[in-house]
Formats: C-alpha cells, sequence, structure tokens
C-alpha cells in the first residue's frame, strides 16, 4: 500500500518582491507527517475545488495561523485580532466542512481547532487576556513558547489516543473556542476552563487541539497523536485502493 495523502492548508504573504504573494506552510507540519509516515501536499488557497481536492487525499491537516473574522460568527472585531487573509480563511474552512461531511480524516492545530469550531457553528473567545480572568500565560511566541498542564475527558477520541487524563502542552494562542459547533464535544481544557481540544465521536478521526504537537516531537504525546492521525488516513487509503473502479 502507498503512503497517505495528507492536505495541509497553506496561508499567503506578500513576498516584498514585486507585489507578488507565496503560498506557504511551516516545515515542523510537513516534517511531522513525513515522521508517522505520510506524505505531506500543501494546498493554496482554492476554496472552489476542495471537494475535487479532497476525493484525492487521506487526510487533512488544519495549521496555525492568524486570526478569523468575527463577523463569519456574528461579532464585532475586537481590536486584539490580527486577521488571516480571507483567501485562506475560505479554504480552511472548506477543508473543515467537507472532509467533515465526506469522512475525511482531519487534524486541527491552533488555528486549526477554531476553525473547526466556527465551520460548525461555534464562536471563539476574541481575545483570553481581557475576557477570562486567568493566572496562565496562553499567548506566547514560538521560539519561547509557555506550557501549562491540560485534563482530558476520559471516554473520548483524545484520551484513548494518549491514554492519559493529564498532560503539559505548549502554549501559544490569545483566542480559543468558546462554543464548539454542532455535534462536536470538548475533550479537553486547561485548569482555567480554557477550551483546549474537540472532536467528533461520529467521525473516523476529526479532532482540534489547541496546543502544537508538531513542534513537541520529542514528546510520546505528539508522535502518538500524529499516529493516530496518520493510522486513520491509511485505513482511508487502503478503503479507496479497494473500492472498484467505475468504467
Amino acid at each position: 500500500m502507498t503512503k497517505p495523502l495528507i492536505g495541509i492548508g497553506a496561508d499567503i504573504r506578500d513576498s516584498g518582491s514585486g507585489g507578488r504573494e507565496q503560498a506557504y506552510g511551516f516545515t515542523t507540519y510537513v516534517d511531522a507527517v513525513i515522521r508517522a509516515g505520510a506524505i505531506p501536499l500543501l494546498i493554496p488557497p482554492q476554496s472552489e475545488n476542495i471537494v475535487e481536492l479532497l476525493a484525492s487525499l487521506d487526510g487533512v491537516l488544519l495549521s496555525g495561523g492568524r486570526d478569523c473574522d468575527p463577523a463569519i460568527y456574528g461579532e464585532e472585531c475586537h481590536a486584539s485580532i490580527k486577521p488571516m487573509d480571507i483567501r485562506r480563511q475560505a479554504n480552511d474552512l472548506e477543508l473543515a466542512r467537507h472532509s467533515r461531511e465526506q469522512g475525511v480524516p482531519t487534524l486541527g492545530v491552533c488555528l486549526g481547532v477554531q476553525i473547526m469550531a466556527i465551520a460548525a457553528g461555534g464562536s471563539l473567545i476574541q481575545d483570553i487576556g481581557s475576557e477570562i480572568d486567568t493566572k496562565i500565560r496562553h499567548e506566547s511566541e514560538p521560539e519561547g513558547r509557555r506550557h501549562h498542564p491540560v485534563r482530558i475527558e476520559s471516554g473520548t477520541i483524545l484520551a484513548s489516543i494518549l491514554e492519559e487524563s493529564d498532560l503539559i502542552v505548549n502554549s501559544s494562542h490569545h483566542q480559543a473556542v468558546r462554543t464548539a459547533g454542532e455535534g462536536l464535544r470538548v475533550t479537553a481544557r486547561a485548569p482555567d476552563g480554557i477550551v483546549e481540544a474537540i472532536e467528533d465521536a461520529n467521525h473516523p478521526f476529526y479532532v482540534g487541539l489547541q496546543w502544537h504537537p508538531e513542534d513537541m516531537s520529542a514528546e510520546d504525546s505528539a508522535a502518538r497523536i500524529f499516529d493516530a492521525f496518520i493510522a486513520a488516513a491509511r485505513r482511508r487509503a487502503l478503503g479507496r485502493e479497494m473500492s472498484p473502479v467505475s468504467s
């Protein structure tokens, strides 16, 4: 069997060269997918092609990035918002919606878990620091990420993957899921109540994490998460290989 193919939603930035733009993704996501035994494929924003793309993919990784426009969940914009490119936003939302509908294994990381919630009709805490009374520093820079504990809910997919109820994770976000959306269950929280993970228990693998396992490569928990994700993608790949080809 060939290795499963994992689509990673790409971001957009100005290259600073003649007004041209670049579609890009961080190599930590790419490396994590390769380590788990799959083939990563960056997906530049093209929301109109998502349904056709998913027919060729075995899994989807929704990566971190800037903030969603709060208008899409019916709120006005907080002063702290740093909006992502609207093309990336449309692309990620379509990836989240259609991968869930089509049963494509999906892992959401940081912004990715927030996209999952919004795509299901949920909403976000726009700025943890101004809305939540907490001593936990959720926001930190990638080069010096802070850490804090999370509690994993028993009886969840995430608990079965990690085989533990308490975990120390890294933290680099100023927003978080407020309401998870239709059919999604909150599966982990920080001690201050901030949502740290959600999932769809009726999906082959639809798991979102607020922390960054791709940057915890030395941790057993990160390997377990990516291994479980890729195992689900491998099952999809095998099922597609065994499906009869219509003439």
